[in-house]
């Protein structure tokens, strides 16, 4: 851990705000103080995820909890979004730190030129000294909105930016055996792979209620972010300074693959499909086993509105969801493709129909496909 030198670090909601809502000054200055103590001698660099939107704007709009309907989740994201950087911004000021924001969905970051654009923004802060801030755009997000209290977003902003080590901070100081609250639970020091969480019962949200997260999503973080070969530190936003310094606290995640092509990661853990295509046999075996791109002689059916662009889902026979991809066509487009040959297409309707439904390169696998 000492060794890293680009960190991501993500803080929750919980770990910001006052139960009753509204930001909790003295949390955040207490982060920010090991934050700019680490970065200080320019040696390490850190990207901070900070969820804490929408618990921050309950408060100053009149609100005792987190609302369940979308509108208003957006309203109190609106206004806390504001807060929260401008907390920030006083408290990195400080240290003479100028703070960045950068706001993502799923969507900016699925598609090639968003992607890069994303990428380009963070390193750019990075290089000019500025202290990046990253948060979903939780005032137009829809599915996202919900999307793990932002723990899975920091696995992929890891990703994104080429990270050595992502830390997640929890009001709990670790992952536990069972319910750290009751007798006879221990602290797990170190995870080398699923099979060592075999058996653990992974707690939800936690008490203060602010939150969407829990355990459940940060252990999903951790395996987005080691499957990507990025080591995770899970602990306590109290206990931060010990897992950057590479003390020992909370639970370590080991690595468990290597880093795979950047939009690919995005592609299978936040896209949102907006269709779906199915496929024939012959044509999930050429996705699946070949990895080819997928043509449109190997496509039975379409289902769903989307633009060319879009993630869709890709189904072998049974319905089952074998992989995804960005689409070339709009959904009115594919039922003449149906079935034929690219060669006929580009004869009958022109050259630009003689392409790929899904390039090979903007496609990735969800599951082998089962022996027959």
């Amino acid at each position: 851990m000492t060794d890293a030198r680009r960190i991501v670090v993500k803080v929750g909601s919980s770990s910001l705000t006052t139960a009753a809502g509204g930001l909790d000054a003295d949390r955040v200055d207490a982060l920010v103080d090991v934050l700019a103590k680490v970065r200080s001698g320019g040696e390490r660099e850190i990207v901070l995820v900070s969820s804490g939107a929408i618990a921050a704007g309950l408060a100053p709009l009149g609100l005792v909890r987190r609302p369940k309907d979308l509108a208003r989740q957006q309203a109190a994201a609106s206004v806390g979004q504001g807060l929260l950087v401008a907390r920030y911004t006083a408290s990195f000021a400080r240290y003479g730190v100028r703070v960045g924001q950068v706001l993502l969905t799923s969507d900016d970051t699925s598609r090639r030129a968003h992607y890069r654009n994303a990428y380009s923004t963070l390193d750019q802060l990075l290089e000019m000294g500025a202290f990046p801030v990253v948060n979903e755009n939780d005032t137009v997000a829809t599915d996202e909105i919900r999307f793990g209290d932002n723990d899975r977003l920091a696995a992929l902003v890891a990703h994104l930016v080429h990270a050595d080590l992502l830390v997640l901070l929890s009001d709990v100081d670790g992952l536990y055996d069972g319910d750290p609250s009751k007798p006879g639970t221990s602290r797990i020091a170190e995870v080398g792979g699923p099979a060592d969480l075999e058996g653990v019962t992974i707690g939800s949200a936690g008490k203060a209620g602010v939150g969407t997260g829990g355990m459940v999503t940060k252990v999903e973080a951790a395996r987005i972010a080691t499957a990507a070969g990025i080591p995770v530190v899970l602990t306590s936003a109290s206990q931060v300074a010990d897992a950057l310094g590479g003390r020992d606290t909370g639970t370590y995640f080991h690595r468990t693959g290597r880093r795979s092509a950047d939009r690919l990661l995005w592609l299978a853990h936040a896209s949102t499909p907006q269709g779906s295509l199915t496929l024939d046999d012959g044509a999930v075996r050429a996705v699946v086993e070949r990895r080819t791109s997928l043509l449109p002689a190997g496509i039975s059916a379409v289902e769903g509105e989307f633009s060319a662009g879009d993630p869709v889902e890709l189904r072998d026979p049974a319905g089952r969801p074998v992989a995804r991809g960005l689409v070339n066509f709009d959904a009115k487009e594919i039922p003449q493709l149906l079935g034929r040959s690219t060669r006929d297409l580009a004869r009958e309707l022109g050259p630009a129909y003689e392409r790929e439904v899904v390039h090979r390169d903007d496609l990735v696998i969800l599951a082998p496909r089962p022996a027959p």
